[in-house]
Parts: structure tokens; C-alpha cells; sequence
């Protein structure tokens, strides 16, 4: 057969499968450990070449070679998955099954047409990816959150709760992380919205950033976190590691999972507490998921201003109910009207973020808590995004909108010295 076309893929991946064994057994493993790891992949590349073109095996040169690369990244990589985390257009991965992988491109997902071996294939790429991390994943526990080395976020779950085979997720988060610039050109937000978002974070406001999976929730973060002096001592808290600030002065903390007895897990809580003996200015969590979040509060009421977080909601109201409700989970019988108290006094506002449609990432809401009337938070939108339909492109259409509101907080800002021009509360852009 002269190309891979007429390979039929089973007949392909024992191929690999053979040669892979084959370049094993003449591989001196304990030697490689201790040889450069650019050294040793030219050595075993060599090796490989050399064994693929000594097989009578119906490929072409070009074929050879990708065969080759393929059964280098079995040794030194994630296998079928070292293309992907190549391209840096591809922000997530999702392995359905050994032979369904999608990738999400531009928020749009598309099919791969990559294939794992079979489910053991994928099961060993899943126990490398785990392994390098101190993590395990087995019968006893099936699911796992781990992370690459580039910062990646990976999630696994395996049978007996994953039916039809081994799934795996991974969230990518580019080499070079994305600006303000970045956000602007993309039309995320507008000049006039990044003003005001900036100055938040300069002037020490607690605020939320809430968006559904995938919204741009921690990118956002990022970006805003770069405003952050670099005078200022911050812990970041998080479930797996994925914030990326720049500043000097930071300590980053990270849960931990039970350990194989099911004892030994640090929940976020834990660490939110402990942070408050570490002397932080500011306080930075990935995303508040459970009681952890009355300890936020806390802190934010208690001189640690300007602390951030993220919380998985559909707007700025939601974003409150759920933080409500988070806080309840602490069962420590406070009543609904202290707690919501708690909430209007700690937070300052919410900004919600959100996927459209057409795969594309905006900040639609910037919202001002303002204060309690009666039992119920008040709120006010400063910034939204209005959509006005889908054009023949199947792209989303709108116009980013100031209402004409100065904030309340605005004289806190201009005491910070961050002051607002009037000018910001009345512009309009379409996008």
C-alpha cells in the first residue's frame, strides 16, 4: 500500500503498537533517566527512525517520519494528544472516548479524527498525566483534577463512572497569556469599561466575576490581577493552579485531595483561614464552590481589601443568591437578613461574563452592589451588553452601553486616587 489512506486505522495502530514494544525492549531506560532530555529524545528519535525504516511496512518517507514523531511522543509525551497541546489555537480538549477527540477552537468544538490505541492506550496517558503530579486514578478513586506542565487543567474520570470508557478534559491556557489589549481587540469590553475595572482593582473593591464553564472567568482574573501594585503581599487560593500573576509578592496555595485511606484532604476553606495568618493584602480564590465562601466575606470585611474571586453563576443576581447559599453551607445559623447584610457590605460589585453563541467571550454586565432595602440587596448596572440579534454569518451583533450611572463607589476610588472621568458613564460602542 503506498499511503496511510489505505491503512486501514486498526491495522495503523498495531503497527505503532509493535514498533512501540519493539523500541522499548532495545532501550536502555535507566541510562536515558540520566541523559538531557533534549539529548535523549535525538538519541531514541534515532533509534526509532532507524527501526521504522528497517520494517517492511507499506508508508511512504513522509508517513515514516509521522510514525516516527508518533511513537516518540508514546515515550516521551501524551501520545495522539503532543500535536494538540501544540497548537496554540486550541484552548480545550475532550477525549470522549479512545477514538472520539474534540477540540474547542475560537469557542466553537470540532472533531479531531485522533484515535487512542483502545481504552488501556488512553488509561495509560491518563495515569501519565496524573502520576508526574503525585495523583493517582483507579476503581477505588475515578475521578481526578490534575494539571500539565504548561498550567494546563486536566480532569479524568474512569469506569465504573465513566460508562463507555475513560474520558479525559483538558483546559488549555496559552503560552502567552492574554491582555487588556488582548480583551479590547477582541471586543471582550471597551476602553471605557477597562477604565472602570481598573481603577476597582487600583482603589481595593471586593468584587465577583461570574460566568457559566468556559465564560472567561479566569482570564479575566488574570488580566485584572496585573492592576494589583506590586507593593502588595497576595495569596492565591485555588482547587488546581491556573492563575498566572506577575507580581513579586505572591504565595500560592493549592487543596489537596484525600489520600489513598481517604484521609489527609485540605479544602479550600482551610486554606482561606490559614491565609489569614499570612499578613495578605489582598486575597485572590480561583472560585469560591462551598462554605469557603463566609470565610471570604469575612475576610473581605476585615481589612483585606480589594480580594478577588470568581463564582460560576448566569448574571450579577444569581452570582449573590449562589454566594448566599455557599454560606449556608457553613451551618453556622446566622439569619438571611445578617448574611445578605454581610454580602451588601463586602462586595462592591459584580462583573458577569459570558460565552455567546458564536463562540465569543464578553463581559455583558458590570453591576454596583449598593447597599439593603429592607431584606433585599440592592443592585445597579453600570455597563451591559445589549445584543440585537445574530447576523448572516451566525455572528452576535449588540452594542457595549454605559447606563449614565456614577457609582456610589466612585468618591471611595477618587479618595484612593483613582479618579473617574465623567465621560466614562455615557459611551457606547458597537460591536
Amino acid at each position: 500500500m503506498a499511503n496511510l489512506q489505505t491503512f486501514e486505522r486498526t491495522e495503523y495502530q498495531q503497527v505503532k503498537a509493535d514498533l512501540h514494544r519493539k523500541i522499548l525492549d532495545r532501550l536502555d531506560l535507566e541510562k536515558l533517566g540520566r541523559t538531557p532530555s533534549d539529548a535523549a529524545r535525538e538519541e531514541v528519535l534515532l533509534l526509532i527512525r532507524n527501526t521504522v525504516n528497517s520494517e517492511a511496512v507499506p508508508l511512504s518517507f513522509a508517513e515514516r517520519e509521522r510514525l516516527s514523531r508518533e511513537i516518540l511522543d508514546e515515550i516521551f509525551g501524551l501520545g495522539p494528544l503532543e500535536p494538540l497541546l501544540k497548537d496554540p489555537t486550541i484552548s480545550d480538549i475532550l477525549v470522549n472516548r479512545y477514538n472520539k477527540v474534540y477540540v474547542e477552537r475560537a469557542g466553537k468544538l470540532e472533531p479531531t479524527g485522533l484515535s487512542f490505541k483502545d481504552d488501556a492506550h488512553l488509561m495509560q496517558i491518563i495515569d501519565r498525566i496524573v502520576s508526574r503530579i503525585g495523583r493517582r486514578v483507579d476503581e477505588s478513586s475515578p475521578m481526578v483534577d490534575a494539571r500539565l506542565a504548561d498550567g494546563s487543567r486536566v480532569n479524568a474520570i474512569i469506569p465504573p463512572l465513566a460508562i463507555d470508557g475513560p474520558c479525559l478534559s483538558i483546559r488549555r491556557f496559552g503560552r502567552d497569556p492574554i491582555t487588556a489589549r488582548n480583551m479590547i481587540e477582541n471586543k471582550s469590553l471597551t476602553e471605557p469599561m477597562l477604565e472602570l475595572l481598573s481603577a476597582m482593582v487600583k482603589g481595593r473593591l471586593n468584587f465577583l466575576i461570574s460566568g457559566g464553564t468556559g465564560a472567561g472567568k479566569t482570564t479575566l482574573l488574570n488580566v485584572l490581577s496585573s492592576y494589583i501594585p506590586n507593593s502588595d503581599r497576595i495569596v492565591t487560593i485555588e482547587d488546581a493552579a491556573e492563575l498566572q500573576l506577575k507580581q513579586e509578592h505572591v504565595v500560592r496555595l493549592e487543596t489537596r485531595p484525600p489520600n489513598i485511606e481517604g484521609k489527609g484532604a485540605v479544602r479550600q476553606r482551610q486554606l482561606v483561614i490559614n491565609s489569614l495568618r499570612m499578613r495578605p493584602d489582598r486575597i485572590v480564590v480561583g472560585e469560591v464552590r462551598g462554605e469557603e465562601a463566609f470565610d471570604m466575606l469575612q475576610a473581605m470585611n476585615t481589612g483585606h481589601e480589594g480580594s478577588l474571586t470568581t463564582v460560576h453563576a448566569n448574571t450579577p443576581r444569581d452570582a449573590l443568591a449562589r454566594i448566599e447559599n455557599m454560606c449556608s453551607m457553613a451551618n453556622l445559623n446566622i439569619p438571611e437578613r445578617a448574611m445578605r447584610h454581610q454580602i451588601a457590605a463586602a462586595i462592591h460589585a459584580v462583573v458577569q461574563v459570558s460565552r455567546l453563541s458564536d463562540g465569543t467571550r464578553k463581559v455583558i454586565t458590570i453591576a454596583e452592589v449598593t447597599g439593603m432595602e429592607g431584606d433585599v440587596i440592592c443592585m445597579q448596572d453600570i455597563f451591559v451588553f445589549d445584543r440585537q440579534g445574530i447576523d448572516e454569518t451566525g455572528k452576535v451583533r449588540g452594542a457595549f452601553r454605559a447606563n449614565g450611572i456614577r457609582p456610589k463607589f466612585a468618591d471611595r476610588l477618587a479618595t484612593a486616587g483613582c479618579r473617574l472621568r465623567p465621560a466614562l458613564f455615557e459611551s457606547r460602542m458597537e460591536v
